[in-house]
């Protein structure tokens, strides 16, 4: 059986990211372990399951893809069991909203821009 265990994020900097996703999402930082030569092996997710954001500083040549990886399209998907405190905390920390609240079949939902311009739909399950 396979899962889905990471997905890669590029970033600017690991400590910016690693304050923006555990402050702003409430994520955990799962792993962060020195490489050498500057590079550190860096994870946050959450402690009970789902694949988690390892956080990749952008190499030279790599920077105008910080926030673009998935060009104009949500790319990243959070559910949260309270919306509105999840909203405050992460609109507190920098993350921006590209629209209101919407009520969907599935649940409440927003889309967000983290730190890097990156889209989220964040969605508290109906």
């Amino acid at each position: 059986m396979a899962h889905v265990a990471l997905v890669n994020v590029l970033v600017r900097d690991y400590d910016e990211a690693i304050a923006f996703y555990t402050r702003a999402f409430g994520l955990d930082l799962l792993e962060d372990s020195p490489q050498g030569g500057g590079k550190r092996w860096v994870v946050v997710g959450s402690r009970d399951g789902g694949a988690g954001l390892r956080l990749a500083v952008a190499k030279p040549g790599q920077e105008a893809l910080v926030g673009r990886q998935n060009g104009d399209a949500v790319g990243f998907f959070l559910h949260v069991e309270d919306l509105d405190t999840t909203l405050a905390q992460a609109l507190a920390h920098g993350a921006v909203p590209t629209e209101k609240i919407r009520e969907e079949p599935h649940g409440r939902v927003i889309i967000l821009e983290d730190l890097y311009g990156n889209r989220w739909d964040v969605i508290q399950p109906a």
